[in-house]
């Protein structure tokens, strides 16, 4: 715990860059008296509205809230629900300077209304489609001008659109060049596009599925995966040994919601981490958590096994929050105890 504690003490001296899907959580909180008369749902008597950064911008409120210094990277449409990101990222003291604005797209907005402590529905509004070529471009320019800059840099991919092979591409690359850490939190879709990165953060389903997509074999020449159940613990362990060397990564830190995390990295055995949560409210942004904490602590000095220890206790703390949630040095130290 000490030594823990030692690298939680020099997170406020990190500068971050987060380059990923930005996404505005919207949050309609009320009380739930009757049931419609026009359709079987309940109605929700409204009484609360708020709004948090969610996706990369997640991931960069995380990075503020360690005291450490997040820049961003994003694509916002041009849309009342932009200026309201904007606003809130600035709430948090975080760099807006890499986000670019496209007509014609929607500011990604994930609206959950809430009962009480139950989630009625989530509305979604979202683009997905890929990047023009010159807004591809302007980003990989400024990461060009700026990566020298800070200490590791994260790729939040969420699907919607701005990662891309040719962005991945050139982060990985401008990485190695200026020896940056580069951490991943995964779309299996994309995994083949992740070779060389520093370590990857998929959950248990993320892992399930690029297995899937990228047709790994095991030593006995059979597929890991089978389409008709979920992964054992020994088929984890033997996914991600085979993603690790399939793409070159120095580790992998795999999530596994309330059975913790196991993390495997080149040249060692898997290490399993219980989980230290003590209540379980809601898991929205866990994730997020996960790699902003993982990533700071590797960013300060940290061991994967240290830096993924940190992660899990992060993780155990914000679960226990209701909604897109953070914590802070403060919180984690008195966790530490």
């Amino acid at each position: 715990m000490k030594n823990l504690k030692a690298v939680l003490n020099k997170f406020n001296k990190m500068r971050i860059l987060v380059i990923g899907d930005l996404i505005l959580d919207e949050y309609i909180r009320g009380d739930v008296g009757r049931i419609s008369p026009e359709a079987p749902v309940p109605v929700v008597w409204a009484n609360k509205r708020s709004f948090v950064p969610g996706g990369a911008a997640n991931v960069a409120n995380n990075i503020s809230a360690f005291g450490a210094k997040a820049v961003i990277i994003g694509i916002v449409g041009q849309d009342e629900n932009a200026g309201l990101l904007l606003s809130e990222l600035k709430k948090r003291n975080i760099s807006a300077q890499g986000i670019f604005s496209q007509p014609k797209r929607h500011t990604t907005v994930k609206t959950r209304i809430i009962a009480g402590h139950q989630q009625v529905v989530r509305v979604d509004w979202e683009h997905t489609d890929a990047l023009p070529a010159k807004l591809n471009e302007k980003i990989c320019r400024y990461i060009r001008s700026n990566i020298s800059k800070f200490d590791a840099v994260i790729i939040e991919d969420y699907g919607k659109g701005v990662i891309n092979p040719h962005i991945l591409e050139e982060i990985i690359y401008l990485a190695k060049k200026y020896n940056k850490i580069v951490t991943v939190d995964p779309k299996e879709e994309n995994f083949i596009y992740y070779r060389g990165a520093t370590s990857i953060t998929p959950n248990r389903k993320e892992l399930e599925n690029a297995v899937r997509n990228l047709r790994i074999k095991d030593t006995t020449n059979k597929f890991v995966m089978h389409n008709d159940r979920l992964l054992t613990a020994k088929d984890i362990d033997e996914a991600a040994t085979q993603v690790l060397k399939y793409l070159g990564l120095e580790s992998i830190l795999v999530t596994l919601g309330e059975n913790g995390m196991s993390l495997f990295e080149k040249g060692s055995r898997p290490m399993h981490i219980p989980t230290v949560a003590q209540e379980v409210f809601d898991v929205s942004g866990a994730g997020d958590t996960v790699i902003a904490c993982f990533t700071l602590a590797l960013a300060s000095g940290a061991t994967k096994t240290e830096a993924a220890r940190l992660a899990n206790f992060a993780a155990g703390i914000v679960v226990s929050k209701i909604g897109t949630a953070v914590t802070n040095r403060k919180e984690l130290a008195q966790r530490l105890g």
